[in-house]
């Protein structure tokens, strides 16, 4: 993890040689997904081998960024000084259509329109240049 310029506490991913498409696909407002070449399981998080069948070949999809709220969180208390400015925070769980799972912050959401099931999207926030994170929005 690595900080920001505009809040150097706040922690942000470090992209790695398995993750670069991913975080460039995010800068272009799309959500790319991992699948196995060899047994076509989508997975995330990217990670260099296949859970299921140990493969080490893959390709990537673009995600429909539709999904459906499967649980969440509220942050009241920071883990770490660099998230206290956005506390309290809601963290999604999404079961995507693709099969897998994201988490992200919401936005836009208020808490209590928070429902399991409920249908969400994945947005983009961009921080700075060569940084967008996902974040879980209403359709």
């Amino acid at each position: 993890m690595s900080e920001t310029p505009e809040n150097p506490d706040r922690l942000v991913p470090e992209p790695t040689a398995d993750t670069k498409p991913f975080w460039a696909a995010m800068e272009e407002d799309r959500l790319v997904l991992q699948r196995c070449l060899s047994c076509k399981k989508i997975r995330n998080y990217p990670r260099p081998v296949c859970d299921a069948c140990h493969s080490m070949e893959y390709d990537w999809i673009e995600a429909s960024c539709k999904g459906t709220l499967h649980s969440w969180t509220i942050t009241h208390h920071p883990f770490h000084s660099g998230l206290t400015y956005q506390l309290p925070f809601a963290l999604l769980t999404v079961d995507l259509e693709e099969g897998v799972r994201l988490q992200a912050k919401a936005q836009g959401i208020e808490n209590s329109e928070l429902k399991v099931g409920m249908p969400v999207k994945v947005g983009f926030e961009h921080l700075h240049p060569g940084l967008t994170l996902p974040v879980i929005e209403k359709p």
